[in-house]
């Protein structure tokens, strides 16, 4: 059983993401266990929105073998609430899987179970140190929930859980939670649809003047509006857009260096490098190491 424990002003996306995708995955193979809500008392639990949940008490927690700890505007108080932190602290003592959705991290801190352990950052979407998962943002509850029915379950299950949920793909944990396209100015403006397009043919010959032609301006004008528009050059966002996607292939692939270089647009995996160092501080070596040892 996986249980999600939740209070009083939980963050309610914080355990729908989840639940949806365990439900899923188990339409794909019955072994993928149920999921039961959890609280101090049997009953409804209000939500940070309003709309409530329904649980059952920490008593009907005896069949759970994973546990994942929701945040929300109300986990000052959750973390105050010393029943609610014995209970976590008997899960992870009996050998529960322990788990936590954006500031739900704060529970287990409090709880003692993230001393000397790395926790995540808006830097990492998911972090598994030591056997207790820390997520962030509240949609990174959906990266952790996948990536705990590809460890248990297999790759298999979690990509055809990914594809029912309509998801792009699987983010690896070591990836970043803002994608390029949400650090343009208007990711969704005029050039919405050409970043796009660019994304989905990162090995193309990507220049000024072939975006521009393709958008049916003149260079000038194009490069004025696109800067104007998106705060950043042509260049510049074409190049994040390709480092974005080859970080993603250097943390949960196999394929070497060399070639996620040349797949994804930049040729030569030395200008590849350079462009890891400007983006992240690190080249791709570093990057797949760090992710490995997540």
């Amino acid at each position: 059983m996986i249980g999600l424990l939740i209070y009083t002003d939980f963050q309610l996306m914080d355990v729908s993401g989840p639940i949806s995708v365990f439900e899923i995955a188990r339409r794909q193979k019955q072994s993928v266990p149920k999921t039961s809500l959890i609280a101090i008392k049997t009953g409804a639990v209000r939500s940070s929105s309003g709309a409530e949940m329904l649980a059952r008490s920490l008593r009907s927690a005896n069949a759970i073998t994973t546990l994942i700890v929701a945040g929300g505007e109300g986990v000052d108080a959750a973390a105050r609430c010393k029943t609610t932190i014995a209970f976590i602290q008997r899960m992870a003592n009996r050998g529960v899987r322990i788990a936590s959705v954006c500031t739900g991290a704060y529970l287990l801190a409090e709880a003692g179970l993230l001393t000397s352990r790395c926790a995540t950052t808006p830097d990492r979407i998911f972090t598994k140190d030591a056997g207790i998962w820390t997520s962030a943002g509240v949609t990174a509850g959906i990266d952790l929930a996948l990536a705990m029915v590809a460890e248990d379950h297999g790759d298999e299950i979690s990509q055809a859980t990914a594809r029912q949920l309509v998801l792009y793909h699987r983010r690896s944990g070591g990836q970043s939670q803002f994608s390029t396209l949400l650090e343009l100015k208007t990711p969704n403006g005029r050039f919405g649809n050409l970043l796009s397009w660019v994304r989905e043919n990162l090995d193309a010959h990507h220049t000024a003047e072939t975006l521009a032609e393709r958008t049916g301006l003149s260079t000038r004008h194009f490069v004025r509006s696109f800067v104007a528009e998106t705060g950043s050059t042509p260049s510049r966002a074409v190049e994040r857009l390709r480092v974005e996607a080859a970080r993603d292939r250097v943390q949960s692939s196999g394929e070497t260096i060399e070639w996620v270089a040349k797949s994804t647009g930049f040729r030569d995996p030395e200008r590849m490098r350079r462009a890891f160092i400007r983006a992240f501080g690190q080249p791709p070596q570093s990057v797949r190491r760090s992710a490995r040892g997540a």
